[in-house]
């Protein structure tokens, strides 16, 4: 089956067919590195990496860019208010450049804990500097000066807004004024700091001492990386209405032509909690780690996200957390049961029907809720274990649940308040059991309430065959 990817330029289902034969080259916007990425924001990388296995799955060489912005990033997307990093800087005594190795190393961390298969490149913004002013002089053309920086002319354009596909009073009203722009969906090429004010991160260039816009960033470090044009642009759906359309914009300034720089452009849509869409600027906002404390494991999180597809919002409560969970413990067991007879069964045919039906899924815009039941049905069903537990592996390929690797108890996990170890309650169990089998039911509940009373629940006869959980 092609592949069949939603392109949100187009609005429809389109094939995926390589620019470069046999090579898919796809960048997708990374972290502001100010602070700690919610688990909304990680949705966006495990989408990214649900694409990347897919591509691998068909067969292509995957060339993959994800950015670090540590600078430029204001904090309205809009292109309003203070920069991210400098106001983060201010408010903790750290330099930006501590603030921005700190919160990089800690989104590596979560890239790992959620299996998520690290990029070809990470691309830093600051890094790419002298790239920017050239890119900036390249479009000055598009461009127009005021106090504040230079500006991108979006009327120099044509179809300016159309993966956004907003009324145009619609998007203005998401942009605050800036004196002397021409229009309200112009945006800053490049921010002049202002007269007596020193940034931690500026530099010289054509318009002043300042920064890069953080619009500029994207389009200098995928263009330069994987050209233009490249295959795929990934983001989450907020990028669609204004970043990623002042990214067109660019790109098409810079090549003096129509072509938006990516063929297809794809949008994870929103986790959302009950008071709405996540975000860091309300406070509160839940980490990974966060999940981690309260005993979750991270792939319980992975998993949650790929039982709905990556297009429709997903709703974050405890419960559906510890649902997918449960869900997982499920899979682990039945393949850990499947792995045990893996030597003993004489090997079969390999034709296991669900491997080829996980591709067409993966092959229709990324099908993960038909992928999970498919695994499911593999995990639950008959034949030959040996060729059952391969069939496993190769869709946990695309899955990236580390099914071959999992067990049971790196599932159980000890939340940060809990005020007892693993070791004490493999120890009191044992004692229970002994009192059962003696008919002491007496000590066996005195036990069990002890346990109760430190968080425990002791899962008797529990057809998942799991004795705890805290």
């Amino acid at each position: 089956m092609t592949l069949r990817l939603y392109n949100s330029l187009t609005r429809q289902l389109d094939e995926f067919h390589p620019i470069h034969p046999g090579e898919a080259r796809v960048y997708s916007c990374g972290p502001t590195v100010y602070n700690y990425q919610h688990i909304g924001n990680m949705r966006a990388y495990i989408f990214a990496d649900t694409l990347g296995r897919t591509l691998k799955l068909k067969g292509y060489d995957l060339s993959h860019v994800i950015n670090i912005t540590d600078v430029g990033h204001l904090t309205s997307d809009a292109d309003a208010g203070e920069d991210k990093m400098e106001k983060a800087a201010a408010g903790s005594g750290q330099s930006i450049w501590e603030i921005a190795a700190h919160y990089t190393h800690a989104f590596k961390r979560d890239v790992a804990r959620l299996n998520i298969t690290p990029p070809k490149l990470w691309s830093v913004a600051t890094d790419h500097i002298a790239e920017m002013i050239d890119f900036g002089k390249a479009i000055e053309g598009n461009c127009y000066q005021i106090d504040s920086g230079l500006y991108f002319d979006t009327a120099t354009v044509p179809d300016y807004g159309a993966l956004a596909r907003t009324v145009a009073d619609e998007g203005e009203s998401r942009i605050d004024p800036v004196a002397g722009k021409r229009h309200p969906q112009d945006f800053a090429i490049w921010r002049t700091s202002p007269p007596g004010e020193q940034r931690q991160m500026e530099w010289d260039s054509p318009w002043g001492k300042g920064a890069p816009g953080w619009h500029l960033e994207c389009s200098v470090m995928s263009l330069k990386h994987l050209g233009h044009p490249f295959d795929i642009h990934t983001g989450g759906i907020d990028h669609r209405e204004i970043h990623h359309p002042n990214e067109i914009a660019q790109n098409q300034a810079h090549c003096a032509c129509p072509n938006p720089g990516a063929n297809i452009w794809m949008h994870n849509n929103f986790l959302v909690d009950r008071g709405g869409k996540m975000s860091k600027s309300t406070g509160g906002f839940l980490t990974l780690q966060t999940l981690v404390d309260a005993g979750v494991h991270p792939l319980a999180y992975r998993l949650m996200c790929l039982q709905a597809h990556y297009r429709s919002e997903l709703e974050f409560t405890w419960d559906n957390l510890f649902a997918a969970l449960t869900r997982l413990k499920r899979l682990v067991q039945g393949i850990e049961k499947i792995a045990h007879r893996f030597d003993a069964e004489p090997r079969g045919s390999l034709d296991v029907a669900e491997v080829r039906e996980v591709e067409d899924a993966m092959s229709d815009d990324l099908n993960t809720p038909r992928a999970l039941v498919l695994l499911e049905n593999v995990v639950a069903g008959k034949g030959h274990a040996g060729d059952r537990y391969t069939a496993i592996r190769k869709i946990d390929r695309v899955l990236g649940l580390r099914l071959a690797t999992l067990h049971r108890t790196d599932l159980r996990l000890r939340p940060a308040d809990a005020a007892i170890d693993a070791e004490t309650i493999e120890a009191r169990l044992a004692e229970r059991k002994d009192a059962r089998a003696a008919k002491d039911f007496a000590r066996s509940d005195a036990i069990r309430d002890e346990l109760a009373a430190a968080g425990v629940e002791v899962m008797d006869g529990d057809p998942l065959g799991w004795d705890w959980k805290l």
